[in-house]
Order: C-alpha cells, then structure tokens, then sequence
C-alpha cells in the first residue's frame, strides 16, 4: 500500500509538471522530481497507456547522445469542459490537459436578478455542443464552474451573488443534471479561481504569495499564502471587496453596508463619478471613461483618479496585512488599473509599511479576461491530476 501511495504521488507530480509547463524531456522531469531514470520511464509509460501522455522523440538537440524522450500532455483527447458565469456574460470552453482551450462559445447575460433557469440552459446548450464538436477519440475527464458569488464547497451552491440576487442557488447540482454528462458539477469563486489560474499560469508563475483582485460590477479577491489559496472557515474567505475603507460617508453596497471596496471602485462608482447615465453600464462603458481619461477628458480624468485613491487605499491595505510578492488586477481592473496607477502608487507610498512595500510588484492579469475561465479548468481537472491512475471515466 505504501509503495502504491508513492507511485500514485509520482504519477500525480509528473503528470502536473507537464500539464502546468508543457512539453518535457525525461531528463528534465527526473531533475524536478529527484528521481531516477528508470523510474521516470515508468511512471511515463504507464501515463501513456491510459493516454494521459504522448511521447515522441525530440527534434535535433545539438547535444551528442540518445536524446531522452519529450513527454506531453494528450490535449487533444483527454479535456473538461468549463464555465464561467460573470455579471453580464456567459463563457463556456473545451480546454485540453496542458490547459488550451481548444473550443467556445459566450453570450450575454442579460442583468435581470435571479436568473438561474436561464444561466443553466445556456451553458448547458453551450457544454453539449462542445461536448458533441470533440473528436470521437476524447474523453472529457470533469467539468468546472466559475461564478460571480460566494460558493459553498463541496456541492457547488451559491450561497450569496449580491449583484443579481442569487441566494441558496443550487448551480452547481443544476447545471450537472442539465449537461447529462454523468460528471459532477465542480463550482468556485470567481476571484478565487482568477487567483489560481494566475498563480499556475499568468503572472504570478512562481511566488508563493500574491494577491488577485477582480472587478466585475464589484470586487473580489483571492489571496494566495505559500502557494495555497487562503480559503477561511467555511471556504468564503478573501471578500476584500466588502472591506469598509470609506465608512463615515461611503456609497451604499450591495451586500448592504457602506463604504465598500467594491462600493467605491466599482463599475458604478467609476461611471457615477465621471457624469455616465444609469442606462450606461457594463465594460464598454468602462472602457470609454478610460478612453476619454486617455484623451484628456477633464471629468473622466477625475473619475479615475478618485476611484483609484479608493482603490489604493484597499491595496495599501491588503498589503500591510499579507505582505504578497505581486498583486494582479484582473476583471474590470484590467482597465480601470492603468488609467489609476498612479494613485494605487502614491497610497503605497504613503500608507504601506516600508518593508512590505520594497519589493511587491503590481501587474495586469496575464491571462485577461480569460482568468476565471482558466481557473475553472484547472478546479475541473483537479480530480485527474489528484488520480491519474484511476479508470477515466
């Protein structure tokens, strides 16, 4: 049993190495692990029977010897498929062990409250077609979500989706049966997911500490503390969206308290302070305040400038608390953030210890708005990498 346990763990470990990083030799992979040859070709050869790997001998190398064999993740017959659910869109994909996307669709979502009949039917339209567009060959291995909500783990259930007033909303259980796949229905936050796929595979590729901030209609947050995702009690942890920074004055939030991160940098917020009109909403919107900003448009200037201080003051904060290496904007930030950095900057400078602040780095999400996407991929093909010797299914 012991000595199974040991070949699961290296199977696991080798089989993520080349997942995470793509294509490697054996040399490489026996250098990572500390294992030998021989039992790298082992744990490779049997990954290859159950066609989780190929391997294929490298082009000319320029080195004297028998080249080792390039060891790859089978994209093209081993996938899941993944969702994500945002305020106002609806995205859904077939992603390939090695994380490509290999196919999707998206759709509007209309911004009309409680909308889970209509949320599900989608994407469950979406995950058949893409289900039905594989090869014959592939095999889907899981499936993942990510939504804009606080979700209770284990049974992909939105406890709370403030923005559109999900309450107890069981998602996760809903989508499954609508899919028909057989597969459970694996469901994360938004910002959580964002926080790992970024840590896994965007910007924040080897640091053990960062912090992931995604705009939406608000903010969310997911905090990553020794290379593991800070989840809390009940896996609602990292609602730094719902931190109080202004509360003496503060505009109302959705979760009904006042001064809100998210309240104060939000996509109203931005487009309340630059003179927007309430029928304009959403990224274009967005995108058109910092475009004006960019042309020297007084009152879209303003705007950013204060939703950024606001935004600053959240960041100094989370800074002063969990000391991270980087912090990635994600969301809506991807476009708030560069029209802001100043302002994030200049309340670093003033508000952050000066130790925390000497090496922390500030970046745009390296994976785009394909964050939380990504993210529910990975949540998707966790049992795989957990089990790679298992029957698929």
């Amino acid at each position: 049993m012991v000595q199974e346990e040991i070949r699961r763990r290296n199977a696991s470990t080798l089989l993520r190495h080349v997942h995470l990083d793509g294509p490697l030799c054996r040399a490489d992979l026996a250098a990572r692990m500390g294992l030998n040859r021989s039992t790298i070709r082992a744990l490779t050869t049997e990954l290859a029977r159950v066609g989780l790997v190929e391997e294929e001998s490298p082009s000319d190398t320029g080195r004297a010897g028998r080249p080792s064999l390039l060891v790859r993740p089978a994209s093209d017959r081993i996938y899941v498929l993944a969702f994500d659910v945002a305020v106002d869109r609806l995205v859904a994909a077939r992603v390939g062990l090695g994380g490509v996307i290999l196919d999707r669709r998206e759709a509007v979502r209309p911004r009309a409250g409680p909308d889970l009949p209509q949320v599900v039917e989608v994407l469950a339209r979406f995950g058949r077609q893409l289900h039905r567009a594989a090869p014959p060959s592939a095999t889907c291995v899981g499936v993942g979500a990510s939504y804009c909500g606080m979700i209770r783990p284990g049974d992909g259930m939105v406890r709370f989706g403030p923005d559109l007033g999900w309450v107890d909303q069981a998602f996760g259980a809903e989508l499954g049966r609508r899919l028909g796949l057989g597969l459970p229905v694996l469901v994360g936050n938004e910002a959580h997911l964002g926080a790992q796929a970024e840590h896994q595979r965007g910007a924040g590729v080897g640091l053990h500490n960062l912090i992931y901030l995604h705009g939406d209609v608000g903010v969310g947050g997911g905090i990553i503390v020794g290379g593991r995702l800070l989840g809390g009690d009940g896996g609602y942890g990292c609602e730094v969206g719902h931190m109080v920074v202004n509360p003496y004055d503060g505009r109302a939030c959705g979760c009904g308290s006042y001064g809100c991160l998210e309240a104060e940098v939000g996509e109203r917020a931005l487009l309340d302070a630059a003179g927007r009109p309430a029928e304009l909403f959403g990224r274009d919107a967005i995108r058109a305040v910092t475009d004006d900003a960019d042309r020297g448009d007084p009152a879209a200037r303003e705007a950013l400038r204060r939703v950024g201080d606001w935004l600053g003051i959240g960041v100094a904060n989370l800074i002063n608390l969990f000391n991270p290496g980087m912090v990635v904007f994600g969301g809506m930030l991807c476009d708030l953030y560069p029209g802001a950095a100043d302002q994030v900057r200049a309340r670093i400078a003033r508000n952050v210890l000066p130790v925390a602040r000497e090496h922390v780095k500030l970046r745009i999400a390296a994976l785009g708005d394909d964050a939380t996407l990504t993210g529910a991929a990975e949540l998707a093909f966790t049992p795989l990498l957990t089990n790679p010797l298992t029957p698929l299914p």
